[in-house]
């Protein structure tokens, strides 16, 4: 029975193992290194700035199933009127959940698939993900719709924010003798767009903070609340402490 159970441990830190490597190899597949997102969860006003750069656009596309405009409305200190007149573009009710107008079979015909759901996109890829993913995007007249990225080579999408970031082209390096390619080494901006660099990336850490709030709304208030649970635990541990000599005052007396 023993050897039974260690044999299982082993089979186990194997497994965890193999998924390391398996999680490194596909970073790797996927660009290299990340970039700091830098976001704040603290911050509304970045917040309300990520809602509506993602609402214009983003959520044309991907749907946010799992939010709802009231939640939404409620956490980011936005009124009713604010939120429906300004966020929504599908004609949804207040207290529904955030879907997209684009019909499926449209979908289908120009993506080959319905994209995604956006949901739990920063609790699976992680915010610097989002980020780097955003800004990766250069112009690649051999993808079918012109657009590649670096983070995510063939991305069966175009730069949603090509209006903002501007014309992006790649940088390559020496041919790779292994697959005959030629890796992208670097971007670079050839053609402005309504936003600086410095704008831009601040932008584009708005939408990242507001995909990481999506993913987990209850974060906003778990933050809030903190603060007073450590004010609790202090003010209870004073008192702890005032009683504990209280009680042992005669004690220490004898």
């Amino acid at each position: 029975m023993i050897e039974l159970g260690e044999n299982h441990v082993v089979k186990k830190l194997a497994t965890f193992a193999a998924g390391l490597l398996i999680s490194f190899g596909a970073l790797a597949a996927e660009g290299g290194q990340l970039l700091q997102a830098g976001t704040d969860l603290g911050d509304r006003a970045s917040l309300q700035r990520g809602a509506k750069l993602y609402m214009n656009y983003c959520s044309g596309c991907h749907s946010l199933k799992y939010l709802r405009y009231s939640r939404m409305a409620e956490d980011l200190g936005l009124t009713e009127e604010e939120v429906m007149n300004n966020l929504n573009f599908t004609g949804a009710k207040f207290g529904e959940q955030i879907q997209v107008s684009l019909p499926a079979d449209h979908a289908t015909q120009w993506f080959g698939k319905m994209p995604p759901d956006l949901s739990l996109i920063a609790r699976v890829r992680g915010s610097d993900w989002i980020y780097t993913y955003l800004k990766s995007f250069y112009l690649d007249e051999s993808r079918p719709l012109g657009w590649n990225n670096k983070l995510f080579p063939n991305a069966s999408m175009p730069n949603p924010l090509w209006e903002l970031q501007g014309l992006q082209h790649a940088e390559f390096g020496e041919v790779d003798k292994a697959t005959g390619e030629r890796p992208v080494v670097g971007l670079k901006v050839t053609q402005p767009g309504a936003l600086d660099g410095e704008a831009f990336n601040q932008a584009v850490r708005d939408i990242t903070a507001f995909l990481e709030y999506a993913g987990e709304p209850a974060a906003l208030k778990r933050q809030s609340l903190g603060v007073w649970v450590i004010l609790f635990l202090a003010a209870f541990t004073f008192l702890a402490y005032l009683l504990k000599l209280e009680y042992w005052r005669d004690v220490d007396k004898h």
